[in-house]
């Protein structure tokens, strides 16, 4: 019976984890849709998602991606119970750890003032002059972007060579291919201060964050309960 306890215990801490991705990916991208369409000033098809930080609303956006971070972190715990053992049961869940911290960090350091939000703030996009902080956020802004389409590329594997899984493989592929893709078509157009810049860099984001809704809860339905 205690070995029984303790392996009911390890499963629902298991369920658990695995729950935070869904609730933490699928609250992530609630707020930022939300809250982007009620600012006085803001331009959700021109300003990225990191500029919501910025303002008198501003610590609704910072909390949105520490939370967001921690929930994905605990994410990553609950894939390597569930994967291991196989293969990507390491990285990938090394890799969306990485991407949680990264979400974190982007929260912490919040990106300078400009594009005219919030409203007084220079026009324009720059990259000189820039506060060390700016710099930070740039940082892991990239791991953010880089970090969940390798998870995707490694998820896709074990969903081929353990799982079997052609659909997951396919849609795995599909999205770390989209984002990469996307991310970089975002570079450009933020060097120019495109004004669809952050309609594109939204569509990758949920892109991303729905692909790790639907993973976990593909996880979370295939972690069997067990009775007594």
């Amino acid at each position: 019976m205690t070995g029984f306890k303790k392996h009911w215990h390890s499963h629902r801490v298991t369920k658990c984890l695995l729950g935070c991705g869904f609730f933490g990916s699928t609250m992530f991208v609630f707020v930022f849709l939300i809250d982007g369409i009620t600012r006085a000033g803001y331009d959700p098809i021109y300003h990225p998602v990191s500029a919501l930080s910025l303002g008198n609303r501003g610590w609704i956006q910072i909390t949105n991606f520490m939370i967001t971070g921690i929930l994905t972190i605990a994410f990553a715990l609950g894939m390597r119970r569930s994967l291991n053992p196989g293969s990507g049961a390491k990285w990938g869940p090394l890799l969306l750890g990485l991407f949680g911290i990264s979400l974190v960090f982007s929260g912490v350091f919040v990106m300078d003032p400009m594009q005219g939000y919030p409203p007084g703030a220079p026009t324009g996009v720059f990259t000189e002059g820039v506060s060390w902080h700016h710099y930070a956020h740039d940082v892991f802004g990239i791991l953010v972007f880089t970090s969940l389409p390798i998870t995707c590329f490694v998820l896709a594997r074990r969903f081929l060579k353990s799982e079997g899984r052609i659909g997951w493989t396919l849609y795995s592929i599909f999205t770390g291919t989209v984002m990469l893709v996307l991310f970089m078509f975002f570079g450009t157009l933020w060097e120019n201060d495109s004004q669809f810049a952050g309609l594109i860099q939204r569509i990758m984001l949920i892109t991303g964050f729905a692909w790790i809704s639907l993973v976990a809860a593909f996880l979370y339905r295939k972690c069997k309960k067990v009775y007594v």
